[in-house]
């Protein structure tokens, strides 16, 4: 079994202006600037403005972790968001412009070349605010184990709770592959739902979802919602599958050249896999596109460095993922809006790392926390490794564990604290005929079920509808869309079922 998370600047115009909120450079006093960029940078910096809490801290930090952090408003200048999400300056709406991921120019290119060399430390707690309650969002523990680490709870959100332990399904492009999310909803007992920041980029764009009013309203939904950063899928566009890269296999596109053409200290450079454009990702505009998505819960920009890593370069990613996830940070206070920021935990499994990693990034004012990067081969090694993490995080905030959700795992891992899990596993498996039950997997594609004509589970609870498994695998061989529809939606609810009767045996004693 290969383990690892699934699943992730600010420049925003409208049609007649174009109000950049960049990376922080001094290009205009900066000596070190080539003569050839001088204009680009002059004009890019006085395009930008500072945030308070950027010149609150600027003269107190060096240079380099001066050089790390984004720019902001002036003091006449309010940045905010407005009931609809969407982000405002001086009260009047500005919209996200697709142009702060695809420019390339001059001075762009510049900064990409410039601050993608440097290697600043990562700013220390001391330059953040202290971590204050959010009316908007609590997490409240119920009931904590005797036996272990194991605890029922609530994640309380503007779109309504979250009970814990629990599943997160993952919608990919803000959709459930063949199910209405509100189905899911109401039958299923879903309540958090997983939408990728990256492939909404490239379609429809945070423009588009901005509009609307948010993904909530885009996509007619009342309950919670989550987005990555893109992270995981800028590693995918390098390496495949999780599969693949830990089997030592190169993943293949549809495109001559490479998907992922660059990462450094100043994000990713990646191309689209629908029209093959260069994309620029950073720490800053990651955020501000979830920002414009308008999600409950939304994650820092990080690296996934893959599980073959030597030990000198993956303490180098882990560092920069520190500093991405402090930039990152950094802009969701500038402008909260309503939403929780998880701090992600990586270093893979090097325990040295890892410690490392916690304790950083427990440092800073994050609203919970999520155990990411590679979390090892098979499931010993994730089971160890949340063994020896879980036990440092604090208990105060809620845990997420990126990329994992299949029942085994979620079984071993929910004694060590873990409070919720998100793969697009379990609806995969229903795409493809699989059918989670408490006897076992059922393959509705196999000859044997054509004539069986049971229930997939003898509980009406425990199933999405009254359909036989005769009539499904009719529907799967036939074939007919309504068929893997049906059995995602049984899956959705025998995982949430799972979890129900998890946090019922915790709060029995027996976990």
């Amino acid at each position: 079994m290969m383990i690892r998370r699934m699943h992730h600047m600010r420049h925003v115009g409208g049609s007649s202006s174009c109000i950049a909120v960049v990376y922080q450079q001094r290009f205009a006093s900066d000596t070190r600037v080539p003569a050839r960029f001088s204009r680009d940078a002059r004009e890019c910096r006085a395009r930008s403005f500072s945030t308070p809490s950027a010149r609150a801290g600027q003269d107190a930090r060096p240079d380099s972790a001066s050089s790390a952090e984004g720019d902001g408003l002036g003091s006449d200048q309010t940045a905010t968001h407005g009931e609809k999400g969407e982000l405002r300056l001086n009260g009047q709406q500005v919209p996200i412009d697709m142009d702060m991921f695809f420019k390339q120019d001059r001075a762009e290119k510049y900064r990409w070349k410039y601050i993608g060399s440097r290697n600043p430390d990562a700013p220390p707690a001391s330059e953040f605010p202290a971590y204050e309650p959010k009316d908007f969002f609590k997490f409240e523990v119920l009931y904590q184990s005797k036996k272990s680490m194991a605890r029922v709870g609530r994640i309380h959100t503007p779109h309504g709770i979250v009970d814990t332990p629990g599943y997160v399904a993952v919608g990919t492009n803000a959709a459930l592959k063949g199910v209405d999310h509100r189905v899911a909803d109401r039958d299923a007992g879903m309540q958090l739902m997983f939408a990728n920041t990256l492939h909404m980029l490239f379609h429809p764009g945070p423009g588009v979802v901005q509009a609307a009013g948010g993904l909530h309203k885009f996509m007619n939904r009342q309950m919670p919602i989550i987005t990555d950063s893109g992270g995981f899928q800028i590693f995918s566009l390098n390496h495949g599958s999780v599969h693949s890269e830990i089997n030592m296999k190169s993943g293949k596109s549809k495109y001559k050249k490479p998907l992922l053409e660059g990462v450094n200290e100043y994000g990713a450079r990646i191309r689209s896999y629908r029209d093959n454009r260069l994309m620029i990702i950073t720490p800053e505009n990651s955020v501000l596109a979830q920002k414009a998505f308008g999600a409950d819960i939304i994650i820092p920009l990080d690296e996934l460095p893959p599980y073959h890593i030597s030990r000198e370069a993956l303490e180098k990613s882990v560092a920069m993922t520190h500093r991405w996830e402090a930039r990152s940070l950094r802009t969701h206070l500038d402008q909260i809006n309503q939403q929780a920021m998880f701090g992600v935990i990586h270093g893979g499994i090097d325990r040295e790392l890892r410690r490392r990693s916690v304790d950083y990034i427990t440092s800073l004012p994050f609203d919970g926390f999520a155990v990411g990067g590679s979390l090892g081969k098979d499931r010993d090694e994730l089971i160890t490794l949340l063994e020896f993490v879980m036990q440092q995080l604090p208990r105060d905030k809620p845990c997420h564990l990126l990329g994992i959700a299949d029942l085994e795992s979620i079984e071993q891992a929910i004694p060590w604290g873990v409070d919720t899990f998100d793969s697009c596993f379990p609806t995969r498996s229903g795409r493809h005929g699989n059918l989670f039950t408490r006897r076992g997997v059922i393959n509705l594609l196999r000859g044997r079920y054509k004539s069986c004509h049971e229930y997939p589970d003898e509980d009406p609870a425990w199933r999405c509808g009254d359909f036989t498994l005769s009539y499904l695998h009719h529907l799967m061989r036939a074939p007919e869309q309504l068929g893997p529809s049906l059995a995602t939606l049984h899956n959705i609810n025998h995982m949430n079922r799972s979890m129900q009767l998890y946090r019922e045996r915790i709060l029995a004693g027996e976990i």
